[in-house]
């Protein structure tokens, strides 16, 4: 089967490493791909990364199944016009990508389909936002962008002075530009956050095992959001009770609202959980793989992602499962100085080269790129440095040993990532 992977992140990378290895595999391709990416699957370039350019060249190359990474193409319809063309599509339509594509609709949704999330309004203007922010007790509040913002939408505000600032910054300064005509505003929900994705036909699910991200810049989750410093698998935090409950609390209500409103849902979805005394609550929902929830679950992975991702788009996951290692997987973002503000990019990168006969061991690209024969940083977050043990701290001392033979100047990451877990 001829297979493409859309984007070009360190999601994509760890999808198509585990994808490599299918013995259904007979052609890998990824657009637009990265330098890691490159040395699995053929990266060509294309006129223009637009959903009739890379149709028309998906169908000359005859591809079968597209499975996206990005949420950016998902809630443009890419899967519907890839579908309606006759190809398999791993990805939910316009419809179903608004779970990520509008908080606003999300969190409607929820309430409507009595899934577990927070208190919420919401405001349509900076007057009305101002408004509500006024009329609530003083305390933390969270301030959400509606639309799309590469995972730093959303602000914690622990006073009002600072929910004005959130306001100020998503809807006046327009930050996060189209995304800041609405906001949510929502309750503070304290307690541990975790993951949990699930592959879904539209009907059946295949729950995967719970993940963590680390999503703060800073050491002991403090500062701006990214789109992510951290992750590792399992989260000991979801038990199997507490995954059981996500099944039935959050995706089984999930599915059934989405039919019940016609959208066949085809794809993953990722529910961002909080998590106190035992009670689980929906901070957000994603409609692709999570990153860098991904590079943890991959290596974890004891099947064959291929035909896992073709059923479902197919619509049908009756007879597939999937094992999982018992191993616990660590990834470790590397960042560029200043990330997830201005940065630098055109660094050299040097170390890889001491990781090549490391077992257990795998460098997830996301922002590299090849120039004048130099591998260089090429975004804010560019590498994925995961390992994986039996045991969990044996994975993060392997992974920051790792890390610690990469370099490139700037370079900066997290030295607290699994903390929660090793606690």
């Amino acid at each position: 089967m001829r297979v493409l992977i859309i984007g070009g992140g360190g999601r994509e990378h760890a999808l198509a490493w585990k994808m490599a290895q299918s013995s259904r595999l007979d052609r890998l391709y990824c657009l637009p791909g990265n330098a890691g990416i490159a040395a699995l699957a053929d990266c060509p370039e294309v006129d223009r990364m637009e959903e009739g350019e890379v149709l028309r060249w998906s169908l000359d190359r005859k591809i079968r199944l597209v499975v996206f990474g990005p949420e950016a193409q998902l809630v443009a319809g890419w899967a519907d016009g890839f579908r309606k063309a006759g190809l398999l599509a791993f990805g939910p339509g316009a419809e179903g990508a608004a779970l990520e594509g509008s908080k606003v609709w999300a969190k409607q949704f929820m309430a409507a389909h009595k899934i577990p999330t927070a208190p919420f309004v919401v405001a349509g203007s900076y007057d009305e936002a101002r408004r509500l922010l006024e009329q609530r007790d003083e305390g933390p509040v969270v301030v959400k962008a509606d639309g799309l913002a590469a995972g730093k939408g959303v602000i914690v505000a622990r006073n009002l002075a600072e929910a004005e600032e959130a306001l100020d910054k998503i809807m006046k300064e327009r930050a996060f530009g189209s995304a800041g005509e609405r906001v949510v505003i929502e309750e503070c929900l304290s307690g541990e956050e975790a993951s949990v994705l699930a592959i879904t036909d539209g009907s059946r699910l295949l729950v995967l095992p719970a993940a963590q991200d680390h999503k703060a810049i800073g050491e002991g989750d403090r500062g701006p959001n990214t789109g992510g410093m951290g992750s590792y698998s399992p989260a000991p935090v979801v038990d199997a009770e507490l995954a059981s409950q996500v099944e039935e609390r959050v995706f089984r209500p999930l599915l059934k609202g989405l039919a019940q409103r016609g959208i066949d849902y085809r794809g993953v979805i990722y529910a961002g959980l909080m998590i106190r005394d035992r009670e689980i609550n929906v901070l957000e929902f994603n409609v692709r793989f999570g990153d860098p929830e991904t590079q943890a679950l991959m290596p974890r992975l004891d099947a064959d992602l291929l035909p896992i991702l073709e059923a479902a788009a197919r619509g049908d996951l009756g007879g597939v499962e999937a094992a999982w290692k018992e191993e616990a997987a660590v990834c470790v973002v590397m960042a560029s100085e200043g990330y997830p503000g201005k940065y630098r990019t055109g660094e050299e990168i040097r170390g890889l080269e001491k990781l090549k006969e490391e077992s257990s061991v795998a460098v997830f690209h996301a922002g590299t790129a090849w120039e004048q024969g130099k591998l260089v940083t090429a975004g804010g977050r560019v590498l994925g440095v995961t390992a994986w043990d039996r045991s969990l701290a044996r994975a993060v001392e392997k992974a920051y040993r790792a890390v610690e033979k990469i370099e490139f100047r700037g370079c900066y990451y997290r030295r607290d990532i699994a903390h929660r877990a090793l606690k």
